[in-house]
């Protein structure tokens, strides 16, 4: 099974609605590595790593979003092959 890690953007009504606690959920239910935070334009930012299909299904959840959010937008962007080099688990870092 090969590792995958992403790293992507979510924007919309994403800040003050626990989506941050949503992506830590969803992560850990499916035993991936990584973290989320705010960014200061208003968008989430997240890296993460796991196998191909965990990933799939933990971006389509983010596209989603908990009830109380609206996702307008997200896009991948360039990760590093070892940005998460020694990441284990999955939670939240400080806001950018």
């Amino acid at each position: 099974m090969s590792r995958r890690i992403v790293r992507f953007f979510v924007a919309g009504r994403v800040q003050g609605v626990g989506f941050r606690n949503f992506l830590v959920r969803e992560a850990n239910a499916r035993s991936l590595d990584g973290w989320t935070r705010n960014r200061a334009d208003g968008s989430v930012e997240t890296l993460v790593a796991g196998p191909e299909q965990d990933i799939a299904a933990f971006l389509a959840a983010a596209a989603r979003g908990p009830s109380a959010s609206r996702v307008d937008r997200l896009w991948e962007a360039p990760a590093e092959a070892d940005a998460l080099s020694g990441v284990e688990g999955f939670g939240m870092a400080a806001t950018f």
